[in-house]
C-alpha cells in the first residue's frame, strides 16, 4: 500500500528552498523528493498526482507570482492553513 504525503511537505519544501518555481520546476522537484509515483492528500482532498496537488494549490491561491521581473511564482504564505 502506497503512502500518502501531504501537500504542507510540498510546501514546506517550496519555501524552504527560497526559489522561484515554474510548473515543471516544482513538478521535477516532487518527483525528484517524493518519487515519480508519489500520492498527496491535503486537508480536503485525497489521492493527488503530483500534477494534481500542483493544479489544486494553485487554484486555491496558494501560489503567488514571483517579484518584479522574474517568471515564474513562490508559496503565498498570506494563503497557508495553520495547522
Amino acid at each position: 500500500m502506497q503512502t500518502s504525503i501531504h501537500g504542507h511537505e510540498v510546501i514546506e519544501m517550496m519555501v524552504a528552498s527560497g526559489r522561484v518555481w515554474t510548473v515543471d520546476t516544482l513538478l521535477a522537484a516532487i518527483r525528484e523528493r517524493f518519487g515519480p509515483d508519489a500520492r498527496f492528500h491535503t486537508c480536503s482532498a485525497e489521492n493527488l498526482t503530483a500534477e494534481q496537488l500542483i493544479a489544486f494549490l494553485q487554484e486555491r491561491g496558494k501560489f503567488m507570482p514571483a517579484g518584479e521581473g522574474e517568471d515564474g511564482f513562490v508559496f503565498n504564505t498570506g494563503r497557508a492553513c495553520n495547522h
